[in-house]
């Protein structure tokens, strides 16, 4: 993209927040559960969508707001969708208990395997490009190689779903927020564990009574945010014992049981989240104010993020199963 191009080589500038709507793209029929930019800088035009509608889209969404093209290996909707780190290919997992991992180009299955369990989530280990990590409806957690098509490890928890997994700096350590099934479930919301002896480091992180249907984190501090159900995002601590700052509380926008994905701007200063009324928050990641709203979307918005190269270009998507590009 020639947009991508005057940027590639300097240090990322301040992220301001955007202020109008570039482009407006919605060719899914159903709602659209996640975004992301292409992690190849050089190739960060292309965006990645998956659908309620079964299919996986990439879209050029910095020049031209078109798709380019649908990947309809699912036979039911497609709840995760992630670019591998060289951007040329796509894992994804839905509620039909399939893994795929589709060429780009191709749009040839490279991996199929079918799972265990209806798929909510998958991320790729943040150093060891063959493995990645994956969870759903299922109390197990599981870590799958490319290589063998196997499962490496298995991760069990006492839950009934795993929302959201994240993986701290280097991959030694990752976190699950769960939907946990007892009564003290407030004791196994967030677990961290071990990525390779499994075992689980601590379950006592977050004592309140809320899922969390996302987490991320922070791009210079060793910190991270889980949205909660409480319509609020709690601060924490990216190090052991992973404690919660009181002191900080993200408030204003509204969950209400949808899976709300946050995110953090690329330069730290600011944190992003959907909201279930449309809306766009946008809070500053020092003080927890609110530095403003967007009023993006009709229905519920479930994801806004950051590009990683553009300074203040954002992607937004809703359960209407449109996607938006705004600057």
């Amino acid at each position: 993209s020639e947009l991508i191009k005057p940027y590639l080589g300097s240090k990322y500038k301040l992220t301001e927040v955007p202020k109008s709507l570039i482009f407006y793209m919605s060719k899914h029929s159903g709602p659209v559960n996640e975004i992301q930019w292409c992690p190849v800088r050089e190739q960060s035009h292309m965006l990645l969508s998956a659908s309620m509608d079964k299919t996986v889209k990439v879209w050029d969404a910095v020049d031209t707001g078109c798709c380019l093209k649908t990947y309809s290996c699912h036979s039911c909707a497609v709840r995760a969708a992630q670019w591998s780190s060289c951007g040329r290919r796509i894992l994804s997992g839905g509620f039909d208990s399939m893994l795929h991992l589709t060429d780009v180009e191709t749009g040839k299955q490279i991996f199929s395997n079918k799972n265990e369990f209806r798929i909510s989530v998958l991320k790729f280990h943040p150093t060891e490009s063959n493995i990645f990590i994956c969870g759903g409806f299922s109390p197990e957690v599981k870590a799958w190689d490319i290589r063998t098509s196997k499962v490496l490890r298995v991760y069990k928890a006492a839950v009934q779903q795993t929302l959201d997994i994240l993986f701290l700096p280097e991959g030694k350590e990752f976190l699950t927020s769960t939907d946990a099934v007892s009564r003290d479930s407030a004791d196994r919301t967030i677990i961290a564990w071990d990525f390779q002896s499994a075992a689980k480091i601590s379950n006592q992180i977050f004592h309140e009574r809320y899922t969390c249907p996302s987490l991320t984190l922070h791009p210079k501090e060793s910190m991270f945010v889980a949205q909660t159900n409480g319509n609020y995002m709690a601060l924490f601590s990216a190090q052991r014992p992973y404690r919660i700052n009181k002191k900080k509380r993200y408030e204003g926008h509204k969950v209400e049981g949808f899976a709300v994905g946050c995110e953090f701007s690329p330069d730290g200063t600011l944190l992003v989240t959907g909201s279930s009324d449309g809306k766009v928050f946008f809070y500053n990641y020092h003080t927890a104010r609110i530095i403003r709203t967007l009023s993006a979307h009709k229905e519920a918005c479930v994801s806004a993020i950051f590009h990683p190269v553009l300074p203040s270009l954002l992607a937004t998507c809703d359960w209407a199963g449109e996607i938006k590009i705004w600057q």
